[in-house]
């Protein structure tokens, strides 16, 4: 191979590189968008888990108080607490990240 090919794939390379790290930007910054809003969320969950309101809405479900096309995730107190362990697991792992970066640089 000669240097201007080895040259060429090595701004091939380089420029695949850098496209990556474009999307990656850009994918993580639409993400961040979305969960920059997770700790209000997760608080409000997490306040209305097991409080008067939740056994109310979750005692009327039980009696089939509530319609049947309704959604009610929400009452499942597994699927709450999964959801919640997961945000605190995924603020974890950015914390990791970005720790990992700005000492990498």
């Amino acid at each position: 191979m000669t240097k201007a090919e080895r040259q060429i794939r090595r701004i091939e390379k380089m420029e695949a590189s850098l496209d990556a790290l474009i999307a990656a930007n850009e994918a993580m910054s639409a993400a961040l968008d979305a969960f920059e809003k997770a700790p209000v969320r997760a608080a409000e969950i997490n306040g209305y888990l097991g409080s008067e309101n939740w056994w109310q809405d979750f005692e009327a479900d039980a009696d089939g108080r509530l319609p049947a096309g309704l959604k009610r995730g929400v009452l499942s107190e597994d699927g709450v607490y999964n959801a919640l362990i997961d945000y605190r697991e995924l603020v974890v792992r950015m914390l990791k990240t970005v720790t990992a970066s700005v000492r990498n640089g």
